[in-house]
């Protein structure tokens, strides 16, 4: 099994959760909301490539849109190689996770 890197696995998860509105204002706004940092463009696209890289993202061209001066959108959806990367995750982080000692944070 190939593990993916941290980066990888949120990026490739935010693109699962996005499903069709997955494109990389929306990634970036996703990840950004769910670690609680301010992640730069080059820290969403570097993963993001490397993913596309790597057959488990493929790039989707939207319609041209007058707003961006006629340029396309480009979208992205995980595979099913993908999806299989992100089910072997859930369950590594599972499974370590499982009869752990509680950590004790104070969560507030």
């Amino acid at each position: 099994m190939n593990l993916l890197s941290r980066s990888e696995e949120i990026v490739l998860l935010a693109i699962w959760k996005l499903q069709k509105d997955a494109y990389g204002v929306t990634i970036r706004s996703l990840v950004n909301d769910s670690t609680g940092y301010e992640w730069s463009v080059g820290a969403i696209y570097a993963p993001l490539h490397r993913l596309v890289k790597k057959g488990l993202v493929r790039t989707l061209k939207g319609e041209p849109i007058p707003a961006r001066g006629g340029r396309h959108k480009i979208f992205y959806e995980v595979t099913p190689d993908g999806k299989n990367a992100l089910h072997q995750i859930k369950r590594v982080h599972e499974a370590i996770w499982q009869d752990a000692p509680t950590l004790g944070l104070d969560e507030s």
